[in-house]
């Protein structure tokens, strides 16, 4: 119990900073890993010994996530003297940029963006991708390529153009 209750401890900062990525704001990001940390800790005995606890605790994060989304809110980012301001050394072509990229990053639909953190900035495989989201590995892959595609339009000022058609 005590070496599930330091490998819960141990994925913090990745959740942090999927959640992060996820909600785009810190406030809501730290209040959705607090309900995961909760959520998880208070279903630690049904998470099966041996698999990666990493991965279940994004599924339970994902769930929570889509809970969220579901029921109306207002959103509200709190500003104040503690509030730190990073320090980036960088022209403002790459702020710019990155402004650019967390826009088009918010502009894909809420699986493709899922799927494309997970992989990009939590380096998940795609099994494990598609073992978190409950999903098919085929789906996993379908949307990511979609979410490459969109994000390099958006990047490239550019719209994608899809080849399907719309059946009736």
């Amino acid at each position: 119990m005590q070496d599930a209750r330091a490998q819960l401890l141990s994925c913090i900062p990745r959740l942090r900073r999927y959640a992060r990525a996820l909600v785009g704001e810190r406030t809501g990001a730290d209040d959705l890993v607090q309900d995961t940390m909760e959520r998880g800790w208070h279903k630690l005995s049904s998470w099966q010994r041996g698999s990666d606890m990493r991965a279940w605790l994004f599924g339970i994060m994902h769930n929570l996530h889509v809970d969220q989304i579901r029921k109306p809110s207002v959103p509200i980012e709190v500003l104040d003297d503690d509030t730190p301001i990073p320090f980036i050394n960088a022209s403002q072509m790459d702020g710019l940029e990155i402004r650019d990229m967390e826009s088009a990053l918010r502009l894909l639909p809420d699986g493709q963006r899922e799927i494309l953190l997970l992989i990009a900035l939590e380096e998940m495989t795609y099994e494990e991708v598609a073992a978190t989201l409950g999903i098919p590995m085929g789906t996993v892959m379908s949307r990511l390529f979609r979410a490459r595609e969109k994000l390099r339009a958006s990047m490239e000022g550019r719209t994608v153009v899809s080849p399907l058609k719309v059946v009736k």
